[in-house]
């Protein structure tokens, strides 16, 4: 077992209270560090809990080593063997740690509005039932993260704080915690948020401020409770018998309609409150990641079957850094797709050529904004989904590509002329487009392949299969590092 009580002791630390009270009545004043207050407001919890969670699950760490290159979205060009599956053990060890971290938060929200000391200080706010809810519904979140990742995983429950099967976040009564099941967990996962969305108060307000995901807004949080919760039981329908009645139900209770109803965390132009891949490449400098060669072979129709995706331009940079090419539908980077070869994955050793970034693509300026929001979950995943579940139904696809254009900005009659050449909805098509959209949500598009197989090895390069190096088309073999006796064969299915 691992033992969680320190890594969650240093967020209760941060959070709680650290004033000193002086014997000397004349050093009380002296004693009170302003910084660590004694009482810190619930919407200074929730702003702080949502940005560290975000800001550690989607940086140069977690992200850019694990999901963005598993999912080839992402390569590396200096730690290749990080792309061969060699990732570093303190990634896992940190992202666990912060997992729980956030989880706790949440958990102080809620005690404080159960406290009857505290309770009027939290509701001068925000509805007292509403930060509870959505403190439930952002536990859901993340002990969903931490499950598909690690398999069973110490597990807390406001519905059921007595399950001894629970002890997570119980940081003063166990050194060590039982681990609950995979089942057990997603299970309460989907009662969890079932229940969340059914208390929430519509006509009031979550928080009044520091919500900066949806501004307070109890109807959007109940959408993305039941989205959530659609996109879970849709995950387990084949292994889990009560999966289908959760996804009628949370259909029937309203899930994202629209754009509109996007759950995207906020970030701002500051550097302190900038978005986390803006800072691991501006801020901490680091230029090891760039866009990766198998996905451009996507976005650039040498695969797929879709031909030229206009998203192309919203994820990466033309080589050379050639920026702003005008054409007559205005200023737009280069559209010579020799201009976007991307970053080989899986390079058996660091080489030279690619050392260059002239020679590779950086990300685009649109996914290098440092108020770039980072998408919890998106209308375009829930038309995909309902797609699937329409026995692949082309409307929804439809509306799943559209959207995700939409939100993109991408011109529209660069969406008009993509969506007349759609290859028509099948399992392949659908999935394949769904895996463009989760780009901007790695950890789901890696849960989306682990339960699809989608998209397929004419897209994905597998262990063992060869590629060819743009610049001079000489192949090589992508061949994970040993694990033990273990040669991959697939993506890592396991953290």
């Amino acid at each position: 077992m691992k033992n969680i009580k320190t890594l969650l002791l240093v967020s209760v630390i941060a959070i709680g209270t650290l004033a000193s009270v002086s014997c000397t009545k004349n050093l009380d004043k002296i004693n009170v560090d302003p910084d660590n207050p004694a009482k810190v407001p619930t919407n200074t919890i929730f702003t702080g809990a949502n940005r560290s969670l975000f800001n550690y699950t989607r940086d140069g760490w977690w992200g850019a080593r694990m999901t963005l290159p598993w999912m080839q979205y992402m390569a590396q060009n200096n730690y290749v063997t990080e792309d061969q599956y060699q990732y570093r053990e303190t990634q896992a060890a940190n992202g666990w740690g912060y997992l729980y971290r956030s989880a706790i938060n949440y958990k102080d929200i809620i005690e404080i509005c159960e406290n009857p000391a505290r309770r009027a200080e939290a509701a001068v706010l925000g509805d007292i039932d509403n930060q509870i809810s959505v403190s439930r519904i952002m536990m859901a979140y993340i002990f969903d993260i931490l499950v598909t990742h690690f398999g069973d995983v110490p597990y807390w429950s406001y519905g059921q704080r007595d399950n001894p099967n629970f002890q997570a976040l119980n940081i003063e009564s166990y050194m060590t915690v039982a681990y609950a099941t995979q089942e057990e967990i997603y299970a309460d996962i989907l009662k969890e948020l079932k229940e969340a969305s059914q208390k929430l108060k519509l006509d009031q307000p979550v928080f009044r401020s520091g919500d900066k995901i949806y501004n307070g807004d109890a109807n959007k949080w109940k959408k993305l409770a039941n989205s959530l919760r659609l996109r879970i039981a849709n995950r387990i329908k084949d292994v889990y018998p009560a999966a289908n009645a959760e996804i009628e139900d949370a259909i029937k209770s309203g899930v994202f309609t629209s754009n509109a109803d996007n759950a995207i965390h906020l970030f701002t132009t500051s550097s302190a409150e900038a978005s986390p891949f803006w800072r691991t490449f501006y801020v901490d400098n680091r230029t090891d990641f760039f866009v990766n060669r198998t996905f451009l072979k996507l976005l650039t129709g040498k695969t797929g079957g879709f031909g030229v995706d206009p998203r192309l331009y919203n994820v990466a940079a033309p080589k050379g850094l050639t920026f702003r090419v005008y054409n007559e539908q205005g200023y737009r980077d280069s559209e010579d797709m020799n201009d976007y070869p991307g970053m080989p994955y899986g390079l058996p050793t660091v080489e030279t050529y690619y050392q260059q970034i002239a020679n590779i693509n950086i990300f685009a300026k649109d996914y290098l904004r440092a108020d770039r929001g980072e998408v919890m979950m998106e209308y375009s995943e829930v038309a995909f989904i309902l797609s699937e579940l329409n026995g692949w139904g082309q409307s929804e696809y439809e509306n799943g590509v559209r959207a995700n254009m939409e939100r993109l900005r991408v011109p529209p009659a660069s969406i008009a002329q993509f969506m007349s050449k759609l290859p028509s909805a099948s399992m392949r098509n659908v999935l394949t487009q769904k895996y463009v959209t989760l780009f901007y949500n790695p950890d789901e598009s890696w849960n989306e392949y682990r339960r699809t197989g989608y998209p397929d090895a004419e897209i994905l390069l597998m262990p063992g299969k060869k590629d060819t190096r743009p610049h001079d088309g000489t192949e090589y073999t992508f061949t994970p590092l040993r694990s033990g006796n273990v040669v991959a064969s697939d993506l890592p299915a396991r953290i």
